[in-house]
């Protein structure tokens, strides 16, 4: 009589891996977003004209600060030549209406690519550095074009020019806008430029989202942990560095023709301001939190209302600023969002991949 054959053993259960970004608290902010930006989009019809000032200096330092911050905090890249493309920006816009004879409005993505196609050269020089020296040279190249663009006479040389009334008044959709608001010309072409200006923050925001959770954040956050190691995997620093140099000069060039298109008046020490365009930025970064989307806005927001609350007590605003980066950096050095996401789990902006295991009961239940 033959023995029993004994029982299988159950087989082990099966799984897959599934790579998850999106959190449930991000997918609920994408709904309050689009109110947010909605309401934005409106605001010119209730907001007073300081007010679209100030949302407009947010627009243009948030979108500023988020791509000296995807540098920085991501590719390593620590420049203080940011304001060579701002200034940039704005005297190609100037060159572009005055000599060039261009409608304003048009001219302020033709000067953002104009500055794009310039920071080719200039990275292919800067990129030769590393470390402090990149910092040193990008701030070297800002000053041989402040001095450079000192000399265009017909944009004012050294002490600058403001732009003609002519080709301000006749602003495309200018006419559209003041019949819609109800509005002066001048109110009117506010407007157009606050448009401008959220619809550049709009445009950085989901260029750094969708970079940091595309193939190239990945090799981003490589680079981050370890460039030798990232190198040693195949990751190709130089060329995904030298693509977020442009993409932020780029941006850099947008933030500068719209602003200087707002000012109407442009001189190469406003336009190269080391301490507007480089210095605020890295407090914005410093004291919202670096290597995240979320805290260069949040920096950006408090920047303003701290320049305006203490921007008339003089030197001591400069103070307390200083005095205010160095607490955030000595008590909460993530910044006031990384700290608040650290303790709180709470991610508006969310990159980082998270693996789960999904079970073949899961799957078969599917």
């Amino acid at each position: 009589m033959s023995s029993p054959q004994p029982a299988a053993a159950p087989e082990p259960a099966t799984g897959r891996y599934r790579v998850r970004v999106a959190t449930r608290t991000a997918k609920a902010f994408w709904l309050v977003a689009i109110v947010i930006i909605a309401v934005l989009v409106f605001a010119p019809a209730f907001a007073s004209r300081p007010m679209l000032q100030d949302l407009i200096l947010v627009f243009l330092l948030a979108s500023l600060a988020l791509c000296w911050n995807l540098m920085a905090g991501y590719a390593g890249l620590i420049s203080v030549g940011q304001q060579a493309f701002v200034g940039l920006g704005g005297y190609a816009l100037f060159a572009l209406i005055i000599v060039g004879g261009f409608d304003p409005l048009l001219s302020i993505p033709v000067a953002a690519l104009i500055v794009a196609l310039l920071s080719i050269p200039v990275g292919t020089l800067v990129f030769r550095m590393q470390g402090a020296y990149f910092a040193v040279v990008t701030w070297v190249v800002a000053e041989v074009f402040r001095l450079l663009l000192a000399q265009w006479r017909e944009l004012g040389g050294g002490t600058g020019t403001s732009l003609p009334r002519s080709a301000t008044n006749d602003m495309i959709g200018l006419d559209f806008v003041a019949e819609l608001f109800g509005v002066r010309s001048a109110a009117a072409r506010e407007i157009i430029i606050y448009w401008a200006a959220l619809f550049t923050v709009v445009l950085v925001v989901g260029g750094c989202y969708y970079l940091l959770r595309s193939r190239v954040g990945l090799a981003l956050r490589a680079i981050k942990d370890g460039e030798v190691a990232a190198q040693s995997v195949g990751v190709s620093t130089t060329r995904i560095k030298f693509a977020i140099y442009l993409f932020a000069a780029f941006c850099a060039g947008l933030v500068g023709a719209i602003y200087f298109l707002q000012t109407s008046r442009i001189s190469p020490d406003a336009a190269f301001s080391l301490l507007d365009w480089t210095a605020y930025i890295i407090f914005i970064v410093v004291i919202g939190g670096l290597a995240t989307i979320e805290g260069p806005i949040i920096g950006a927001i408090l920047f303003v209302l701290l320049r305006n609350t203490l921007s008339g007590y003089g030197p001591w605003y400069l103070i307390v600023l200083g005095v205010l980066g160095i607490g955030v950096m000595l008590l909460a050095p993530k910044g006031i969002w990384g700290n608040f996401s650290q303790w709180t789990g709470i991610h508006l902006f969310p990159t980082r991949r998270r693996i789960e295991i999904v079970s073949q009961a899961s799957k078969d239940a599917r």
